[in-house]
């Protein structure tokens, strides 16, 4: 078996999350405050999805530490499993709040108009540099969180957008809130197209995740593509037995290459070494891969 040790990320991980998480808090007190003031239900909302952002970067910067950890006798394939873990509550956190501030904008609608307030043009002005500043975030921590291969990174990065895709819908309704004051219901519908974007930003964090809690393995793509080098390395005459799975953002990938029955077995082990290398060297994350050697049998070819 062949492994590639990964490289401790710890560090960068809570630097690009910690640089998210003062802007997070800036920007959730900033826009509650905007909203209250300026009469704004829609950018409240925004508000508290910019603070679930704050707590997802303090859950992003404690885990960071944990799933760097080495193999050790009780979890020999890393810890890497704990980054998916996180992904996932960091989806399932969304999800949670986009589902209390639909409840809460649907409320404020079944109120009617006498509970309605009136926006002012300071929150409009808070909405758009949400926006400006949340799309910068996204890019960044996306960015670096693709450079280091950090799956949590870059499910936060995607938090981040979905919180600029979300104060779109707040501008908009704001904006139409001050110029069209009859239309009373458009800050709450605002609101409520707030918690769609946080429903599916939630739902897209998270499903990836779990489905690499359950073992999934690498995409047709990617399985066809490192098949195709295990079976093109020369001495080998086919392979079978081909499985993947990911722990956390790495993949591990195991096969069995058949092999001329005369081979020694100082070269049969040297072949797949060299089919492990190319894989290992095929990039696709792969971080470990295991090949065993079955000499040819012609009845069994047949």
């Amino acid at each position: 078996m062949t492994r590639i040790a990964k490289q401790d990320d710890s560090s960068e991980v809570r630097h690009v999350t910690w640089v998210g998480l003062i802007w997070n808090v800036a920007l959730s007190v900033g826009k509650f405050f905007a909203g209250f003031f300026g009469g704004s239900q829609a950018l409240i909302a925004d508000a508290i999805h910019s603070a679930s952002d704050f707590l997802t970067d303090i859950a992003v910067i404690a885990g960071s530490k944990l799933w760097n950890c080495p193999p050790d006798a009780n979890h020999p394939y890393g810890h890497r499993r704990f980054e998916t873990l996180i992904s996932v509550g960091i989806g399932i956190a969304v999800c949670v709040v986009g589902v209390g501030l639909g409840y809460n904008a649907i409320q404020a609608l079944l109120a009617g108009e006498e509970a309605a307030t009136r926006p002012e043009w300071i929150a409009a002005v808070m909405a758009a540099l949400s926006i400006a500043i949340k799309e910068g975030l996204f890019r960044y921590t996306a960015r670096e969180g693709r450079k280091i291969r950090s799956q949590a990174l870059v499910a936060n990065a995607w938090h981040h957008r979905s919180d600029a895709y979300s104060s779109i819908p707040v501008l908009i309704a704001v904006v139409i809130g001050i110029v069209l004051p009859d239309l009373w219901f458009a800050d709450s519908v605002g609101a409520v197209i707030v918690a769609c974007f946080i429903l599916h930003s939630g739902y897209e964090i998270a499903w990836p995740g779990i489905h690499q809690v359950a073992d999934e393995g690498a995409s047709e793509e990617v399985a066809r593509k490192l098949r195709e080098i295990a079976e093109a390395t020369p001495g080998v005459i086919s392979i079978h037995g081909f499985r993947t799975r990911f722990v956390g953002s790495d993949l591990h990938v195991d096969l069995h290459i058949v092999v001329a029955a005369d081979m020694t077995l100082l070269a049969a082990h040297d072949l797949s070494e060299e089919v492990e290398r190319r894989i290992l060297e095929a990039g696709e994350n792969v971080v470990d891969a295991m090949v065993h050697v079955d000499p040819y049998d012609p009845a069994k070819a047949k």
